[in-house]
């Protein structure tokens, strides 16, 4: 069992589309990233890993059959070997999550419960592209509760993103925080109702993850037999979409001004990144649905969640999260190169 065998079986060039879920969650949710947003992105990482492991100890029969370079069916790591991996991921995410407050460790155990339900049961059911699709908003929303919960911990020590209209919340929602602080109970303790839930708008950011990630796993099943024009082309148009709907402008609250022309121009051209990432080669698998086109377009995809979550954090105002995302895509691209990462 050699470091490249592992490589290959966790798919480590897209793990570079993981962290963005917490640091995109965190800015939708309004706040700054923070230790709870870095714990919740190593819960993600290992949680991400272990559904790579288990994917593949679930799938050694079909494997051998359709892809026996693969670590399991060509015998470079055991089946044994994968499923244990893959149970210690577990533990290690939910203990990550854990170190984040209960809140994160609620959404971190239905994450978890998601990825082993794909891998072990619906993968290969009508309801498998919503689970997967489902595990990617869990964990835009891991990010997003975390980041919230310690912010409320600490009396909102976290601090808050700048808002999509401007520099500074409008004076209204400033007076409205301060007598939400004034009203708040005093038992010396965070209050506990309804800390497991996330700001609504990373509700609107997950569930905008979720459609693409949707779109990306139903093209998927057809990457090793090829054959579908319609499934590609669905997942063109809902791309084209999403990369619309992150472009637009936010209505900013409370009548706050519309956000200044850098972040505007900003926000476009991470939208444009996003669906050029992910438009052309599910336009060549339209075209022509071969296995290996119909794999590219799957990778692109994957590899598309980069930017579209730096697009998500800059719509929602958080303009160095978003370009420090978008650092992650030259990492993700050469290691792509050497492991693929489907």
């Amino acid at each position: 069992m050699t470091a490249g065998a592992w490589a290959e079986l966790l798919r480590i060039s897209a793990l570079f589309t993981v962290p963005g879920d917490a640091l995109a969650g965190a800015a939708a949710a309004g706040l700054r990233p923070g230790r709870a947003t870095a714990l919740a992105a190593g819960a993600s990482l290992c949680l991400y890993e272990a559904g790579m492991a288990l994917n593949d100890w679930a799938d050694r029969d079909e494997d051998a059959v359709d892809r026996p370079h693969r670590p399991i069916p060509s015998g470079r790591i055991t089946p044994s070997a994968a499923l244990t991996a893959a149970g210690a991921l577990t533990a290690a995410g939910l203990a990550l999550a854990a170190r984040a407050g209960r809140p994160a460790l609620t959404v971190a155990t239905g994450l978890a419960a998601t990825v082993w339900a794909y891998d072990l049961r619906l993968k290969h059911t009508p309801a498998g592209p919503a689970a997967m699709a489902a595990a990617r908003g869990l964990d835009l929303l891991l990010g997003a509760t975390a980041t919230a919960a310690a912010a409320r911990r600490h009396g909102g020590g976290a601090g808050r993103a700048v808002p999509p209209g401007g520099p500074a919340a409008p004076p209204e929602a400033r007076t409205r925080t301060a007598a939400a602080k004034a009203h708040a109970p005093r038992t010396g303790r965070p209050t506990t109702a309804g800390t497991t839930r996330a700001p609504a708008p990373a509700l609107t950011a997950a569930a905008l993850l979720t459609a693409h990630t949707y779109a990306v796993t139903a093209v998927s099943r057809h990457e090793a037999q090829g054959g579908s024009t319609a499934t590609p082309l669905a997942a063109l148009a809902a791309v084209t979409a999403l990369a619309g709907a992150v472009a637009a402008e936010r209505t900013a609250r409370n009548g706050g001004p519309a956000a200044p022309a850098p972040v505007r121009l900003l926000r476009t051209a991470l939208a444009g990144a996003y669906l050029r990432t992910a438009a052309r080669p599910l336009a060549h698998a339209a075209l022509n649905p071969s296995p290996p086109l119909t794999q590219r377009a799957v990778g692109g995809g994957i590899r598309a969640m980069i930017p579209l979550q730096a697009a998500l954090a800059a719509r929602a105002g958080a303009t160095g999260t978003g370009l420090a995302v978008m650092g992650l895509v030259p990492l993700a691209r050469a290691l792509s190169r050497k492991v693929s990462p489907t």
